[in-house]
């Protein structure tokens, strides 16, 4: 209620009053005054601690300097007897101490210092004291009337909850009293249902019994079944094996026919080439692969055009030999190697089948397995051994055969051609080639 953070108070103010304990309404008031006196008064009659508050409106300078306005006022007297003079001077009357402003009268006699002002600024004290009790009872009142409110509610509440307890209370023996009665219904079940499980078990031991019988009939009934399966497999193994051996034995037989067909054959072939040169039927002229264009003889030659190649293929018992990869990778290196040769050896399928020329179609790898396409009949393929490449092979065919057959090898290789024209056979570029299969 009284401040603390004043000046110590100074002699020269009011008899008995001390400024420090001055109630909070009374110093507010005497800051007031002196704001007001301090804005109307002449610059040098205003204290210089004042003068930076002189140019605020007086509320702002009695708020923001009240303060340092009661301090002056308590230890300058000049100052506080100028605030009085210029209250009665141009507002007379205002501060005589009436009993509507207790407050005003106050700060009058402190600012006076008049013998009174003990008693006016106890008296304020004590309105400060009492209003301030009363705001206390006010509140109390108040929040008992809440803690009232708080409680009647709580009760009702309290009440509700009681009735729904008892409720469900009620509701929980009427289900419990349900429940037992199930229990007792579903429990004359469960003896009925034991007793005929019971029955079940019995009728279940009197047909496992039958069925393990017949089981064991059943399983010695397929032992005998197997036993017999056996015998009948064994059987068809051994009619297998006769039968692969009378094949073996009629290929055997068949193959010896052919050897000795085909040496009775070469007899008769060097019977008739004795006869013609007994006989100087001109058996020294040319063979037929001599007869092509630019044969030269002995030494095979380079076909560069689509004409040249049909007249080789059409010579008898021609042989066409293909170096399968050059020709492949030229014609469609976008497909897999799978698919070059598939669609290599199908094509030379047709071209054979066409003209009737043998077709032998060489590959390098001697660890791919291929399936012959279909439709790929009358062509050989070949691949090369390990450690082997397709050149090779192709270079053996050709020293193979025998002087005076048409060969012509398919290759772009420049090695290869060389080397299979060195031997007398004809060479043809794959691009020739591939233009005569699409034809």
């Amino acid at each position: 209620m009284y401040p603390q953070d004043a000046p110590t108070p100074d002699a020269s103010s009011s008899p008995g009053v001390d400024w420090n304990l001055l109630p909070d309404p009374v110093r507010h008031r005497l800051a007031e005054v002196a704001a007001t006196a301090v804005g109307e008064m002449p610059t040098p009659e205003v204290p210089t601690s004042l003068r930076p508050f002189a140019r605020f409106a007086p509320a702002k300078r009695a708020r923001l300097g009240g303060t340092v306005l009661v301090r002056e006022l308590r230890e300058d007297g000049a100052f506080r007897t100028a605030v009085v003079a210029w209250w009665e001077e141009h507002r007379p009357g205002e501060l005589a101490a009436g009993p509507d402003e207790p407050i005003t009268a106050a700060a009058a006699a402190v600012l006076t210092g008049a013998p009174e002002a003990r008693a006016a600024v106890a008296s304020v004290a004590r309105r400060g004291d009492a209003s301030e009790a009363r705001a206390e009872r006010d509140e109390a009142l108040a929040r008992a009337d809440k803690l009232q409110i708080e409680v009647e509610r709580l009760r009702a509440e309290l009440a509700e909850a009681r009735d729904q307890a008892r409720g469900a209370a009620a509701e929980r023996e009427h289900e419990f009293g349900r429940l037992r009665r199930k229990v007792s219904e579903q429990g004359t079940e469960l003896r009925f249902a034991r007793d005929g499980m019971a029955a079940l078990e019995a009728e279940v031991a009197r047909l496992r019994a039958g069925a393990d019988a017949r089981l064991e009939a059943a399983l010695a009934e397929r032992d005998r079944e197997r036993e017999r399966a056996e015998a009948e497999r064994a059987a068809a193994r051994r009619a297998a094996a006769e039968v692969a051996s009378a094949r073996q034995a009629a290929k055997e037989a068949r193959q010896g026919d052919e050897v000795r067909l085909a040496l009775l054959l070469e007899t008769l072939g060097g019977a008739v080439s004795g006869l013609r040169r007994e006989l100087s039927l001109g058996g020294g002229g040319p063979r037929p692969a001599d007869v092509v264009a630019g044969s030269g003889g002995v030494r095979g030659e380079a076909v560069v055009n689509p004409s040249a190649l049909d007249a080789v293929l059409a010579l008898p018992a021609a042989h066409l030999i293909v170096d399968g990869y050059n020709v492949s990778k030229t014609g469609y290196p976008e497909l897999p190697l799978a698919d070059q040769r598939t669609r290599l050896v199908t094509q030379l399928g047709a071209l054979a089948a066409r003209t009737g020329v043998e077709v032998t179609v060489v590959f390098d790898g001697a660890a791919v397995i291929a399936a012959r396409p279909r439709g790929a009949r009358g062509v050989r393929v070949l691949f090369s051994d390990a450690g082997v490449i397709a050149d090779d092979v192709i270079r053996d065919l050709v020293a193979a055969e025998p002087q005076g057959r048409p060969l012509l090898v398919a290759s772009s290789d420049k090695a290869v051609a060389e080397s299979v024209r060195r031997r007398g056979a004809h060479s043809v570029p794959s691009s020739v080639l591939l233009g005569r299969l699409r034809a």
